[in-house]
């Protein structure tokens, strides 16, 4: 891993302009750093001498989904977040070698830049992917600094529980760059939308703004190289669940229980594989996006497992 020092932005080089206001507000926080050959956009707020919290986020959006949740968190916490390879703001290459092990070292680089030792985590969808590689790597005593915790919302922990999209399925495939081109807004908002909860699905000016930050840098166009990851899980698995069964710092798991993706029924799994699980929060009418849909709930439950690591709901 390259040990280099974040790049410094001035505000030519912060230039994006957006239609929505809250991608402004959310892209003014932040700024472009050099991992790893890359420029990734990077967020780090808060009293530097509070606990610090590290945020990944998942496919196919951006750091963008805890801007709801930001300024609970930050009250009380240091939280550190980017943008990962081919999301949000940051860099978006066309090629199809993005692998969950790359954005792990991107995470460990950022953590490290900004002279972090120890920190929790919180990830969700592609995230909990990274977190579970990063994790192996506490395991395996050659990952940076030292974790306090980690909570995983919903998310593919486990492959054969992990319920694809038909458009994910489809990116997956040999014609995906093809369905990257004929791929709209109007698609997008459908398969999006399946995923929340009835009564918490996105509005019209909500989903317009993730399309938006999805498609910065012509973003969509990376959509089947990213998808990719769900090969990693599959290659990965033993040492991905041997990594919840063996974590060496408290676990919690949030979830929203009627996500069609990875709901109710992965907590199911998660406790038949007898993984690690030191708090459960399940959200009975939430979906996919639980720090989106229900933000204030899952702070909520989040800030109760840091503060109680031990109780379980």
């Amino acid at each position: 891993m390259n040990d280099q020092s974040p790049r410094p932005s001035s505000p030519s080089e912060l230039s994006l302009t957006f239609k929505h206001a809250p991608l402004t507000q959310w892209y003014s926080r932040g700024t472009m750093s050099q991992l790893n050959g890359n420029d990734i956009f990077t967020i780090d707020e808060g009293d530097p001498d509070k606990p610090v919290l590290v945020l990944i986020h998942g496919f196919p959006t951006s750091s963008y989904d805890w801007h709801a949740m930001w300024s609970s968190l930050r009250t009380n916490y240091r939280v550190l977040c980017i943008d990962m390879l081919g999301f949000g703001f940051s860099d978006k290459p066309n090629r199809r070698d993005y692998t969950i092990h790359q954005q792990a070292d991107l995470i460990e680089q950022h953590i490290q830049q900004q002279g972090v030792k120890e920190f929790h985590v919180l990830a969700h969808d592609y995230g909990v992917s990274v977190a579970q590689e990063l994790i192996a790597r506490q395991i395996d005593q050659r990952g940076y600094g030292r974790w306090l915790s980690c909570c995983f919302l919903n998310g593919g922990l486990f492959p054969e529980t992990h319920q694809a999209l038909l458009i994910q399925k489809l990116l997956l495939g040999r014609t995906g760059f093809l369905v990257n081109k004929l791929l709209g807004f109007k698609p997008f908002a459908k398969s999006f939308s399946s995923v929340f909860g009835d009564k918490t699905k996105p509005n019209e000016h909500e989903l317009r703004t993730f399309w938006e930050v999805i498609n910065v840098h012509d973003g969509k166009h990376v959509f089947s190289n990213l998808i990719t990851y769900m090969h990693d899980r599959k290659t990965h698995r033993t040492r991905w669940v041997h990594a919840l069964q063996n974590a060496p710092m408290p676990v919690s798991l949030i979830n929203g229980s009627v996500d069609p993706v990875s709901g109710k029924h992965l907590v199911t799994r998660y406790k038949q594989l007898e993984c690690r699980l030191d708090h459960l929060c399940e959200l009975s009418d939430i979906g996919h996006y639980p720090h989106v849909e229900a933000p204030e709930q899952v702070a909520c439950a989040y800030l109760d497992f840091l503060l109680n690591k031990t109780t379980v709901s």
